[in-house]
């Protein structure tokens, strides 16, 4: 579990197509407080560290198969792709943002990205199927990061980006046209689930 709290942008240093896919990450984390098997959200999406190295810079590696790759932006990643990372919720971590699986359930579409002060509203467009679980002040992870949903009108829905965010993860650099890694709320999933059943 995860909290949506971006603590590392990394950089993608090596892809291989091995079965699956497997990446080579680094990051500014110490890897000698990192087991093999450990989950690292990245981008949003929890994966298994099977290797760690600390040449030329710290790094660690995923393995990626095709079912994520095809459900999420990790297609689109090259050497050099900028990544945001966050490691596992321990017992007694401060919970600064939302409860975070790892899985994402879609992709979503930036469709504007407006200055709004020193802030950025970014509006993006979710799938049909997953609009209906996202609601005006509620919480949405997008690329691994936890926020806080501005309005909603049919599946659009828009986000304001603080300066604070935009400095430490990658949507400093949010451009229209970007897909972006979707998490519904847990709390939104499980609601229409029992709404669902009692039916």
């Amino acid at each position: 579990m995860f909290t949506g709290i971006v603590t590392d942008v990394g950089a993608v240093l090596q892809i291989v197509q091995d079965g699956d896919l497997r990446v080579r990450i680094g990051t500014g984390y110490d890897v000698g407080r990192i087991d093999i098997g450990a989950s690292i959200a990245c981008e949003g999406v929890c994966l298994t560290v099977v290797a760690l190295g600390t040449a030329p810079r710290n790094w660690f590696e995923v393995q990626v198969s095709g079912e994520t790759v095809s459900k999420t932006n990790l297609a689109d990643w090259r050497v050099g792709s900028p990544v945001n990372l966050e490691r596992a919720l321990k017992v007694g971590d401060e919970l600064g943002g939302h409860i975070v699986s790892g899985h994402v359930d879609g992709l979503a579409e930036v469709i504007s990205v407006v200055p709004d002060g020193a802030s950025v509203r970014v509006t993006f467009r979710a799938p049909h199927a997953l609009a209906g679980f996202i609601a005006p002040k509620g919480s949405v992870a997008l690329n691994g990061t936890s926020l806080t949903v501005n309005g909603v009108d049919g599946t659009d829905f828009g986000v304001n980006f603080i300066p604070h965010t935009q400095t430490v993860t990658t949507w400093g650099s949010v451009a229209v046209g970007d897909m972006c890694n979707l998490e519904i709320d847990t709390m939104a999933r499980y609601v229409a689930r029992l709404r669902e059943w009692g039916q």
